[in-house]
């Protein structure tokens, strides 16, 4: 069966670094300090309905900030409600809800639960919350990879479009994870930087820092979104997952799941390496990530590297949000002609052995560009993009 082109027509964003495509893009290039990494000021009035915010928790709040953005840049898409649909990722979901339920319920001396706490906290609330505001009638679905949540919900909205399924989805990731129990969590994990900097490849890289927020695109098919007049900001070509089936949270020593994730995407893509112009690494900062990424990277491409830069130096690690917000920032270095910059990086490890990390935003030629995201548990998952044109 022949597939389907598939065009990125529209993204949104909602991060630390910025909230809107405008600010995201001007603070990738802001040395943010120390974390955790919260969304500021936030006011979801914005975009939702005073009654309703009461009833939607905070990641579920981000996903349809980010969602309103993506489709008003759309456009007037003219889609089938019953052919468009949405895919969002996330990691924990609903951790203020889950939260606020248990200390309703342990810590009252006459506990009274919010009658909604359960649908807040649902993973799937999101995905729910964006079809029920839109109308999207098709699939809408959840993926919970871990760290790998945003980038698998682009790949399977992909797949729904390219096999004729849909004809236009709403795909990204959402968290709103810096809460105490989740820091605590992750802190005796020895998985946080214990002086809360993200420094990814850097010689003293020492861990993540949590970060929050959503990023969506809007997805459509090629030919219909051509035909209509949309901006086509870049177009997705291919996608590649794999599992290391190694360690819940340590990746495979020599990467072996991230490296068929990163050559699948490839072949399904139709690219060779030489090809890539441009690589969002994951790049959390932790030692093993960062090292093993680093690795593979050189394994594929040799002495001719492409540009590579991680986005966790502002973002910080926004867990299963953070896929979205990677893909997103690749598309955008594909529509604008420029790469974001690997903010705190002062000395690079020297056993890592990447050659050309950009450390200031640079210009280049719009080419194929890779985002990678691996998570705990071993869950990999690689995108390709190419230029809209």
């Amino acid at each position: 069966m022949s597939r389907r082109r598939v065009a990125v027509t529209g993204v949104g964003v909602v991060t630390s670094p910025g909230v809107g495509t405008e600010a995201f893009w001007e603070g990738l290039t802001k040395d943010p300090g120390k974390g955790p990494f919260a969304v500021e000021d936030w006011d979801p009035t914005v975009w939702i309905p005073r009654r309703q915010v009461r009833r939607l928790d905070l990641f579920s709040q981000y996903a349809r900030a980010a969602a309103h953005e993506a489709l008003a840049m759309a456009g007037d898409h003219g889609a089938d409600p019953l052919r468009s649909g949405t895919c969002i990722g996330t990691g924990i979901g609903g951790m203020q809800s889950f939260e606020g339920l248990v200390e309703a319920v342990n810590h009252r001396e006459r506990p009274r639960p919010s009658p909604v706490a359960i649908p807040m906290m649902m993973g799937n609330a999101a995905a729910a919350d964006i079809s029920i505001t839109f109308g999207f009638l098709g699939p809408a679905t959840t993926q919970t990879l871990a760290c790998a949540a945003g980038a698998q919900a682009i790949s399977d909205a992909l797949r729904q479009i390219q096999w004729g399924y849909t004809d236009l989805m709403v795909a990204g990731g959402s968290e709103a994870a810096i809460r105490p129990a989740t820091i605590a969590g992750f802190r005796v994990a020895r998985a946080l930087s214990p002086t809360d900097e993200s420094r990814p490849f850097d010689i003293d890289r020492n861990g993540f820092v949590v970060g929050e927020g959503a990023a969506v695109m809007v997805l459509e098919e090629w030919d219909r979104a051509r035909d209509r007049g949309a901006d086509i900001l870049a177009e997705i070509l291919g996608a590649g997952t794999t599992s290391d089936a190694h360690h819940i949270t340590a990746p495979h020593p020599e990467g072996d799941g991230a490296r068929r994730a990163l050559e699948g995407a490839l072949a399904d893509a139709g690219a060779t390496p030489e090809q890539v112009g441009y690589i969002n690494a994951h790049g959390t900062a932790t030692q093993l990530n960062d090292a093993g990424e680093g690795r593979i990277i050189a394994d594929i491409w040799g002495d001719r590297q492409p540009l590579v830069s991680s986005i966790k130096g502002t973002t910080g690690h926004a867990l299963g949000a953070s896929g979205g917000i990677e893909a997103v920032a690749s598309v955008l270095a594909i529509s604008r002609g420029q790469i974001p910059p690997n903010i705190g990086l002062r000395e690079q490890d020297p056993d890592i052995p990447l050659h050309r990390i950009v450390t200031e935003r640079q210009e280049w030629e719009p080419g194929l560009a890779v985002s990678n995201s691996f998570g705990f548990g071993g869950h990999n998952t690689v995108l390709v993009f190419g230029p809209g044109s």
